[in-house]
């Protein structure tokens, strides 16, 4: 009988996390989740088991995130498939967020995953095999969206290094691939979960039309399942050459498309002057 891959993911309490950790214990995988509380985990998943292991792991603080991933190797004796996906959104326009909330917000979305990158890819360079996914967002590709400046700059970080990741471990057996998810039913956009600027502008118009919008109106509204984005991925990671960028739900795709039409109009309408610039 074929031994189920370990899978090891972040910010699994709720919405695709949990959804994901829930689906694969269904299809017999072995599960590390993690979350800031351990309870979380607990309540929504039940206690430890054969094949789950709850961890309260602090994603900012590296040396927690290293015992982390030697306890969940020590426990299930490998480790397979790492999801980073603990983020949270941070509403707020460049002027209006301190650097306090700006660096936070990086902290938790780009250094937390280079924390678990960072200690995970020895057992996984070791083994020569291994998948990372790191979740972003469609606005890891596009970043027209007012008052989401700090928040989209992380998921570009989120997908910039993945592709740098890709490149550096193709060699070790070991794939990684780069999710942007589009608008799920999760509570992401709940007032307890994302968060505002402490001390908003009003001369902002846009982007507090964009914040009642998201916070009023999407909420609750978002056309994708988290269910089935869990086994779109589950299916990725079955794949021998999977890809290195998936767009994920309804939707990713249209504002892949306006991102390439504003990109390719504005490349044709001032070639003229790139072109100048050739001795």
């Amino acid at each position: 009988m074929e031994t189920k891959k370990v899978w090891f993911v972040t910010g699994a309490s709720k919405g695709l996390g949990l959804a994901l950790v829930k689906k694969l214990l269904e299809n017999n995988y072995r599960v590390v989740a993690t979350s800031r509380s351990s309870q979380s985990l607990i309540k929504e998943i039940g206690e430890a088991s054969d094949s789950f292991l709850p961890l309260e792991v602090s994603l900012t603080d590296n040396e927690n995130v290293k015992s982390a991933i030697a306890k969940s190797v020590d426990y299930f004796g490998q480790i397979d498939v790492i999801v980073n996906n603990a983020g949270y959104g941070q509403l707020g326009t460049l002027e209006e967020l301190s650097d306090e909330e700006a660096r936070a917000n990086f902290d938790i979305n780009v250094f937390g995953t280079l924390n678990v990158i960072r200690n995970a890819m020895p057992y996984l360079r070791q083994q020569k095999s291994g998948h990372i996914f790191n979740i972003s967002s469609i606005g890891g590709y596009s970043g027209n969206f007012p008052g989401w400046g700090v928040y989209c700059s992380t998921k570009f970080a989120v997908a910039g290094l993945t592709e740098s990741l890709a490149e550096e471990i193709k060699d070790f057996g070991v794939k990684a691939t780069v999710v942007y998810p589009g608008y799920f039913r999760t509570d992401f956009l709940n007032k307890d979960s994302l968060r505002t600027p402490a001390h908003s502008i009003q001369a902002y118009e846009s982007a507090r039309n964009s914040e009642s919008t998201h916070l009023n109106e999407i909420n609750g509204n978002q056309p994708n399942d988290p269910v089935k984005g869990a086994e779109a991925i589950i299916k990725i990671s079955e794949e021998q050459n999977p890809p290195v960028h998936f767009l994920l739900g309804s939707g990713a795709a249209e504002f892949l498309d306006k991102k390439f039409e504003t990109m390719k109009g504005d490349a044709e309408n001032w070639e003229s002057l790139t072109l100048s610039t050739v001795i």
